[in-house]
């Protein structure tokens, strides 16, 4: 799939891995955090112009609400760079950018798209080609409309049979990563198929590639159907052009089936060090955390609130709650949703990226314990080095908010 968008991007019958192309961006994304730098090195650079400011998506998310006075520095120049160069996708705390990116048709099958941030890879769930760059690449992107690539090899994973009732894509994505190791994808493009992720939705395929970065890959595709189509609101005619073909050839392959895999957790504080919960069943918690771009879409929310309804969050538990864009807390809102993880008794908070890094929303301390759906566990990712987190499915969370301890659901 990669070769077959970067090979029809550059209009060549076809590329192979390990070659050097240059291609032609169809969208980018600049988050609050690194647009002083693009900014900086835009303009240090020599440029006078955007090449296609409709291309160019700025989005508030990391620093919003503020938690510093230096975020509002942040606000000023991100507003002034957007005033100066005719930007009209600007996203003022509308979300988590990964979650904008495809759910606002930014980012489509096919298309190439660049972002700065690590997880860019998000939008693959749609069969898009993204990854993450730093803010030299992106000032240049954006006075030249090109980007260079190393068109990487692929590890396909396949997928077959139903999943247990209390596993979902998260534990899939974290099984992987745990088999590949947090390097074992580096600059590969991972591929995913089989029958368990035809049955997969949208956001449910958007959690997997969004989590394809902790194992190293530079991209994370799933072939475009009828879900996406709709989802991405584009004629599944115009896209079945892109999917794996029978004789493609793969660096690796991986097969799982689906009745085998367990509920699993990323324990302290390594992503790739897997573990059945039912191997850490009983470890007390301090917090749980459902959100972000990994986990805090309607399908996320609505499973806690199944397990969560007429329950109340354990004592001394924390349950902070952060949808990942103003249009799911709205659909949770008035699905109801809402309501009742209020009851329970959880946080909940505005659309953006807070605690996951780090900042407002729920910061921990030396000897807290954290169970988190989002996608890093590192050394002070959710405050200071001694906050012990946890990584698990929003169902696996929900249960063990209520028992304030990991439990399986």
């Amino acid at each position: 799939m990669i070769e077959k968008i970067i090979s029809r991007n550059v209009g060549v019958d076809s590329v192979k891995p390990g070659q050097i192309q240059t291609v032609n961006v169809d969208r980018v994304m600049i988050h609050d955090i690194f647009i002083p730098f693009v900014a900086e090195k835009f303009e240090e650079m020599g440029f006078t112009k955007l090449w296609d400011p409709d291309k160019v998506v700025l989005i508030y998310d990391h620093m919003v609400p503020a938690s510093t006075t230096d975020d509002i520095r942040h606000f000023k120049i991100g507003d002034a760079f957007a005033k100066k160069y005719g930007m009209t996708h600007v996203h003022r705390s509308d979300g988590i950018c990964h979650q904008l990116m495809t759910e606002c048709g930014y980012a489509k099958p096919g298309n190439i798209v660049f972002g700065t941030d690590s997880h860019t890879t998000t939008y693959g769930c749609v069969g898009c080609f993204s990854s993450g760059i730093g803010y030299t690449e992106m000032a240049a992107i954006l006075g030249t409309g090109e980007m260079w690539v190393r068109v990487p090899e692929t590890i396909k994973v396949v997928i077959d049979g139903k999943l247990p009732e209390n596993v979902s894509s998260k534990d899939i994505i974290l099984r992987l990563i745990g088999d590949l190791t947090a390097a074992g994808a580096t600059y590969k493009a991972l591929e995913f198929s089989g029958s368990t992720v035809d049955e997969m939705s949208v956001a449910a395929r958007m959690t997997m590639s969004n989590m394809a970065i902790e194992a190293g890959a530079k991209a994370a595709l799933f072939a475009p159907d009828e879900k996406t189509a709709e989802y991405s609101q584009v004629d599944l005619a115009d896209v079945d052009w892109l999917y794996g073909d029978e004789d493609a050839e793969y660096c690796q392959t991986i097969t799982y089936k689906a009745e085998d895999l367990v509920p699993v957790v990323a324990c302290p504080s390594q992503v790739d060090k897997i573990r059945a919960v039912k191997e850490v069943e009983g470890t007390k918690l301090d917090q749980v955390f459902i959100g972000s771009c990994t986990n805090g879409r309607l399908e996320d929310l609505k499973v806690a609130a199944e397990i969560l309804k007429g329950k109340k969050v354990a004592d001394y538990v924390k349950l902070i709650v952060t949808p990942a864009s103003r249009k799911i807390y709205k659909q949770a809102v008035d699905a109801g949703y809402m309501k009742i993880l209020a009851e329970a008794g959880a946080i909940i908070t505005h659309p953006g990226c807070g605690l996951c890094c780090g900042r407002a929303g729920g910061i921990m301390t030396d000897g807290e314990r954290v169970l988190a759906t989002n996608n890093r566990n590192f050394l002070g990712r959710m405050g200071t080095s001694k906050v012990e987190i946890y990584l698990g499915s929003p169902k696996t969370a929900a249960a063990s908010a209520i028992a304030g301890k990991i439990v399986e659901a």
